[in-house]
């Protein structure tokens, strides 16, 4: 037993087995009830899936919808070079029903463009070329040749004509504002309608403002979505350096572990004494200036971050935070410095590990490809089902009528008795929705294809951490290494996983899918009260998302080394998560230190590659670059594209360094139950490599040599 270990509650230490070598060949099935129940979660799974493609409608999402629920644009429609959404009366989109039907009351039609100048109904009659232009705005199979005042009662044509602007793909008013806050339309501040209404330009702003209330982050999406399909090619790009930069850095890890981690150590005590003394020279030019000695309490929330940048004050707190966080590295490296040598010894084992397991390193492309499959069958899913509801089309009028916004069928509306009541009434698409039984149950169906998505997705990590970590126990578990380690140890870990312990992963990723969903429907709710003034719901509230949170994070640490002891011994979930939580709170100081500075070290590495592609893909989309000036895409937004980059830049090298440190989390739970079992005699030999053995200060016996116990290392 190690020194230092202690029992109570902790469980019994491991004793030595001479038949033990490492991962358990004789073997059976665990969880089976879990993993039928997994089997048939997915069947239901594939049968919502069918449902919602069945019934949903991506087109819904893509194309604009006109006032008969037909698709604007749409490609092999007789609307394919319609591409816009024009509103007849502008104007009624400032109507408060907007906010309760989400729809304008007005006629809306598709349009090849958008109008480029003003023009009446009355006026345009006049002229056979003011005729044919406007007529694209009307609704098809107009006869011009009839009256202003006819048509207009037949609510063929608009009145009037605004310059517009496509935005959206939706036609709105060409607004500007000049120096004043005027708002004008080519220079226009008001205008005459043919009834003599005058219309200023600011009742314009306020219609287009209202007739956008829904599609407003419709149209950041859509942006976003243009920038993508302008940019993708570059983002594969940079991906694609990411993976190569990642896999650089893992190999230089390979054969200068121990270099590279001083240097990514002196690295971080550098960048934080150089910000301490960027914060000093911005304290001392500020020195003086008028202003610059408002306290940030005076000073108060103020919604220009830039403000504060510009005060005293603010640089002084960044530098004592700075100075502090230093201070507490410095004394971290001092006090920890033989914890911080094992720590790197586990790393520079951990690297050796990987050389002899290198099929390891492309592990992670299986689970990126299984993780795509599932985060795009999630996402088809949800956009069919959310997609899937059935146009309903209501009664629009602006007089008084008992049958408005009552649902109407367009086909027979003219032929029924409403129009006779109600002359001005017009049925017009209002949403999309439905009540048949399908739609009653849509957002369980919903509900349920978020809660799979979790599962398969934490599924597919523990199917990794449980094949990494039997490969690298088969490494540690070799007393001749790399002799005694079987051919291919990636191949046989993962069809022991799959074949004896689907049940058992599956059920690891239910607990953790359960408080998923939890934090979610948390989210949900918090959203909601955002506007609320209940201070103890709020309250509650956050008490409980920091609950739930910090028990997903203690999940998944018990889920990760109680996989490993799946790998190892074969056991069930619960079995191997007790022996797991019992190794570890026996050396509980060793947990604490070890393990969470071997994480750091492989968090600084993530952020280096992080760093390094956000910044060239920074200066690359910015046009910073003079020589790639001629081949950077126009975009809305440029930082989508480098926080996209940035994003899977981390997620390539997390997918890397989760390698790494599946490796160090494997080869250090079996380092602890190596001192438990084992003492170093020839009877009971240490499994741990020389290096480590060397860094702790212990030794295996020789055959036919008297062992004398060896000062050891505390760690």
């Amino acid at each position: 037993m190690a020194k230092g270990a202690y029992y109570g509650n902790q469980g019994e230490p491991r004793k030595f087995d001479p038949t033990f070598k490492g991962p358990i060949y004789n073997r059976g099935c665990t969880d089976i009830l879990c993993c039928i129940l997994f089997i048939l979660a997915l069947l239901g799974y594939f049968a919502v899936g069918i449902l919602a493609w069945s019934q949903g409608d991506p087109r819904k999402v893509i194309y604009p919808t006109d006032s008969t629920g037909q698709f604007c644009g749409q490609a092999g429609t007789p609307l394919e070079k319609k591409p816009l959404l024009f509103y007849f009366n502008i104007m009624k989109c400032a109507s408060p029903l907007v906010l309760l039907e989400f729809q304008c009351p007005t006629t809306q039609i598709c349009v090849e463009k958008c109008p480029d100048k003003f023009m009446t109904l009355v006026n345009a009659l006049k002229s056979q070329s003011d005729k044919t232009y406007y007529t694209q705005f009307c609704k098809e199979g107009v006869d011009m040749t009839k009256n202003a005042p006819q048509i207009l009662s037949e609510g063929l044509c608009p009145s009037i004509l605004f310059p517009s602007k496509n935005f959206t793909r939706r036609c709105l008013p060409a607004l500007e504002t000049m120096k004043g806050g005027v708002v004008v339309i080519g220079n226009e501040t008001q205008f005459t309608v043919d009834q003599g209404e005058v219309i200023n330009a600011t009742d314009l702003l306020n219609a287009a403002k209202k007739s956008n209330v829904v599609v407003e982050a419709r149209a950041v999406a859509m942006r976003i979505f243009e920038d993508y399909t302008q940019s993708w090619h570059w983002i594969l790009l940079g991906l694609v350096i990411a993976m190569l930069i990642s896999l650089i850095f893992i190999l230089l890890l390979r054969f200068l572990a121990g270099v590279m981690v001083w240097v990514m150590i002196i690295m971080v005590i550098i960048v934080i004494g150089y910000g301490i003394f960027h914060c000093y020279m911005q304290y001392a030019s500020l020195k003086g200036q008028a202003g610059s000695d408002v306290t940030i309490k005076d000073l108060g929330l103020q919604t220009d971050f830039s403000v504060y940048l510009q005060i005293q004050q603010t640089w002084l707190a960044f530098m004592i935070i700075l100075c502090i966080v230093e201070a507490v590295i410095l004394l971290l490296l001092i006090f920890l410095r033989k914890r911080l040598l094992i720590a790197i010894a586990l790393i520079k084992e951990a690297s050796k590990a990987i050389g002899h397991v290198m099929s390891s390193l492309f592990y992670p492309l299986l689970t990126y490809a299984l993780m795509s499959l599932v985060i795009a069958y999630w996402a088809i899913t949800a956009v069919f089902l959310s997609t899937s509801n059935e146009p309903i089309y209501k009664v629009f009028n602006t007089s008084n009528c008992s049958y408005s916004r009552a649902t109407c069928n367009p086909a027979t509306f003219n032929t029924s008795n409403v129009t006779t009541e109600c002359p001005d009434a017009e049925c017009l698409f209002a949403f999309y929705g439905g009540e048949t039984l399908y739609h009653k149950w849509l957002i369980v169906f919903q509900f349920y294809n978020l809660f799979l998505f979790f599962w398969c997705v934490n599924f597919v990590i523990a199917l990794g951490q449980v094949t990494l970590a039997g490969a690298f126990a088969s490494y540690y578990w070799a007393f001749k290494k790399p002799d005694d380690m079987p051919a291919f140890p990636i191949f046989n870990s993962l069809g022991r996983a799959l074949r004896y312990h689907t049940g058992t992963l599956a059920f690891g990723s239910l607990i953790l899918a359960i408080v998923q969903v939890i934090r979610v429907v948390l989210e949900y709710l918090d959203q909601k009260l955002k506007g609320a003034q209940n201070k103890f719901a709020k309250f509650l509230l956050s008490c409980l998302k920091c609950c739930f949170w910090c028990l997903e994070k203690f999940i998944k640490f018990i889920n990760r080394n109680a996989y490993i002891m799946v790998a190892i011994y074969g056991k069930n979930f619960c079995t191997s998560a007790r022996d797991a939580f019992f190794l570890l709170m026996r050396n509980i100081v060793r947990v604490a230190v070890l393990d969470k500075v071997t994480d750091f070290l492989l968090f600084l590495g993530k952020l280096l590659i992080v760093g390094i592609v956000g910044i060239c893909s920074f200066f690359f989309f910015t046009g910073k670059i003079k020589i790639a000036q001629d081949v950077t895409p126009a975009l809305n937004y440029y930082w989508v594209p480098i926080l996209t980059v940035v994003f899977g830049a981390y997620l390539i090298a997390h997918g890397f360094f989760s390698v790494y440190a599946m490796c160090v989390d494997t080869l250090f739970l079996c380092f602890l139950e190596d001192l438990e079992r084992n003492d170093g005699t020839v009877d009971r030999p240490y499994f741990m490599p020389e290096r480590l053995m060397a860094t702790l200060k212990k030794s295996n016996q020789s055959p036919g040599v008297t062992r004398v116990a060896p000062k050891t290392a505390k760690i």
